[in-house]
């Protein structure tokens, strides 16, 4: 039987990462603009927050059980910044393009030895939009920015995040690559055992 789920973002790369990733499960991902949900106030300090705030914000209007994460690019030599303001570091509305900008601009006389970086992804599982019990997983990974970008898959600051073992950035994997590799598809791998587990209790 095909599972339904909310994902709320109303975010394109995102959505189509995730329907690429839970496809063969038999789970249809629907985004969140299918039933009229706007974007939820990220009012959280932690990655953690957000997504609660957003599972719980997508669940309520669709009455549908609610998968959210809330990702984000955090720099060592930028103290951690864009982190969780990674989507709108560059001011509202966001806009990958400015926000990429005004990475490379902060990291401009930074060295390439000193340019560690590292995806984080923190996604949220709910039931229903007042459950107590959220499922959480936390996907991390390691990287560096690049001096300029380049490729034109993914989205957001894929284009400089350099993967030194693939001597690629995240721009110019394949969506299989960077499905195996990114703190997303790590996250999804980690959640999934426990949201099927889920559907399987309701059968029984």
């Amino acid at each position: 039987m095909i599972k339904k789920l909310v994902l709320a973002s109303g975010n394109l790369g995102k959505i189509a990462e995730f329907q690429s990733l839970l496809s063969h499960q038999q789970i249809e991902v629907h985004s969140q603009s299918e039933f009229n949900v706007s974007d939820a106030d990220e009012t959280g300090t932690t990655f953690i927050e957000n997504a609660i705030i957003k599972a719980r914000h997508a669940a309520k209007i669709s009455k549908l059980p609610t998968i959210a994460d809330d990702s984000g690019l955090v720099v060592d030599a930028l103290n951690g910044q864009p982190g969780v303001y990674s989507a709108r570091y560059a001011g509202l509305p966001s806009d990958d393009l400015n926000n990429t900008n005004k990475l490379l601009q902060a990291l401009k006389s930074v060295p390439e030895d000193q340019r560690s970086a590292r995806f984080h992804c923190v996604m949220v599982f709910l039931s229903h939009a007042n459950d107590p019990t959220p499922l959480i997983s936390h996907g991390i990974w390691e990287g560096s920015i690049a001096q300029q970008p380049s490729g034109k898959q993914g989205f957001g600051y894929d284009p400089v995040f350099f993967i030194a073992d693939k001597n690629r950035t995240s721009a110019e994997l394949s969506a299989v690559e960077k499905n195996t590799l990114s703190h997303r598809g790590q996250a999804v791998r980690q959640l999934l055992p426990q949201i099927l587990d889920h559907f399987s209790s309701l059968r029984e």
